[in-house]
C-alpha cells in the first residue's frame, strides 16, 4: 500500500492554526468570565447587540458600559474573530493544496465553531441554562482540535517516523481513557458552574463526589500515561513534552480546584478551628472568586487539549507490529489488528 501524502507544501496553514489556538485560549477565560459574573444575558438579543450589527455597536458604550455588557459584548466579538480565523485557515489550506485530509479536518473546524456560535445564540434568545451547559461543553472540543490542527499542520508531522512496538496498542488505550475521563470532568465541570439557587444540596453534593472522583482518576492516567511514555519511548521529545505537560497541568489544576472551593464556600471544615480559616469571609462574586472559578475552567481546558494532542501524536509516532494501516482520506493511523 502506497504511503499517504502528509506534505503540507506551505508554512502558511501551520501558522494561521498556530494563531488560532493562541485566539481561541483566551476566548476561554472571556467566556469562563461570563459565567463567573452571570453575564450570559447581559445582551439580551442575538445575533446583534440591543438592536445594533454587532460589530458596530457603540464602542464607548461596550468599553465604559456595564462590566457585564463588557463581558459579554468582547465574547461575541472575540468568538468572531475566532471563527474568521477558522475560515482563513480552511481558505489556506485549499489554496495551497494541503491534503485532502487537512482540508477535511479545517472543515470540522468550521462546522464545530459555528455550531458553538448558534448554540451560545440559543442560550440568549432561549435564556436556557442548559444551553449555556453545552456551549461551556463545546467549547473545550473546538480548543483540542485547533491543537490538533496545529500538529497536524506541522512540519515534524510531515518528517515523524513510527516507531514499531508491540506495547502500542495499550499507549493508545491509556491514551484515550486520559483524554475522555479529562473531558469528563469538563462535562461535570459545567453542571456545577451553571448550578441555581432552586438545586437542593443532595444534587450538589452527588455531582461534587463525580467531579472529585474523576480529578482522581485523571491525576491517575495523567500520571500513568507520563510513566508509559518515559518508559518506552524515552528517546521521543515529541511525546514527552507534552506528557510532562499533561502532568504538570494536572497538578496546577488540582491545585486551583482547592482553591476554586475556598474562594466560593470558604475553608473545609477541617480547618476552621484555625483562626486564619474561621476569619476568612467569602466575598461572592468578587474578581478573585471570578478569576479563580475561570482559570480552573481554562486549565480544564488545557488538560483536555493536551491529553487529545498526545493521543494523536502517539497514533502517529507508535504503531504495533501487527498494525493495519487505516487510512481516513489521506491521513493513516495506526491500528491494532
Amino acid at each position: 500500500m502506497s504511503a499517504p501524502n502528509t506534505t503540507i507544501a506551505s508554512p502558511w496553514p501551520h501558522r494561521l492554526a498556530v494563531v488560532l489556538v493562541c485566539a481561541t485560549f483566551p476566548l476561554i477565560w472571556v467566556g469562563g468570565m461570563v459565567t463567573s459574573f452571570e453575564a450570559g444575558m447581559a445582551v439580551p438579543d442575538w445575533p446583534g447587540t440591543y438592536g445594533y450589527n454587532m460589530f458596530l455597536y457603540p464602542w464607548e458604550t461596550w468599553l465604559f458600559g456595564p462590566f457585564d455588557i463588557l463581558v459579554e459584548h468582547g465574547h461575541r466579538l472575540f468568538g468572531a474573530v475566532v471563527g474568521m480565523l477558522t475560515i482563513a485557515l480552511l481558505v489556506s489550506a485549499w489554496v495551497t493544496r494541503a491534503p485532502r485530509w487537512l482540508q477535511q479536518v479545517c472543515w470540522a473546524a468550521l462546522a464545530l465553531v459555528i455550531a458553538q456560535g448558534v448554540i451560545g445564540g440559543m442560550r440568549v434568545v432561549l435564556d436556557a441554562r442548559h444551553f449555556a451547559q453545552l456551549h461551556g461543553a463545546t467549547g473545550p472540543v473546538f480548543f483540542a482540535l485547533t491543537v490538533v490542527l496545529a500538529t497536524l499542520t506541522s512540519q515534524r508531522w510531515s518528517t515523524v517516523r513510527s516507531q514499531t512496538t508491540t506495547s502500542a496498542g495499550a499507549l493508545h488505550r491509556l491514551l484515550l481513557i486520559t483524554s475522555f475521563l479529562a473531558y469528563l470532568q469538563i462535562v461535570l465541570g459545567t453542571q456545577l458552574r451553571h448550578l441555581t439557587a432552586a438545586t437542593d444540596a443532595a444534587t450538589f453534593r452527588v455531582l461534587l463526589v463525580f467531579h472529585i472522583v474523576g480529578a482522581v482518576l485523571v491525576v491517575v492516567h495523567a500520571m500513568l500515561s507520563l510513566q508509559r511514555v518515559r518508559r518506552e519511548h524515552a528517546d521521543q521529545s515529541w511525546l514527552i513534552r507534552p506528557a510532562l505537560g499533561l502532568t504538570t497541568l494536572v497538578g496546577a489544576q488540582v491545585a486551583l480546584g482547592l482553591l476554586t472551593w475556598i474562594v466560593n464556600y470558604g475553608w473545609p471544615v477541617w480547618f476552621r478551628d484555625y483562626a486564619w480559616a474561621a476569619s476568612y469571609v467569602v466575598q461572592d462574586k468578587s474578581y478573585s472568586q471570578a478569576l479563580t472559578s475561570t482559570a480552573h475552567v481554562a486549565f480544564g481546558s488545557l488538560i483536555f487539549a493536551t491529553s487529545v494532542l498526545l493521543t494523536v501524536r502517539s497514533f502517529r509516532a507508535v504503531r504495533s507490529p501487527a498494525a493495519a494501516v487505516v487510512s481516513v482520506g489521506s491521513w493513516s493511523l495506526g491500528a491494532s489488528l
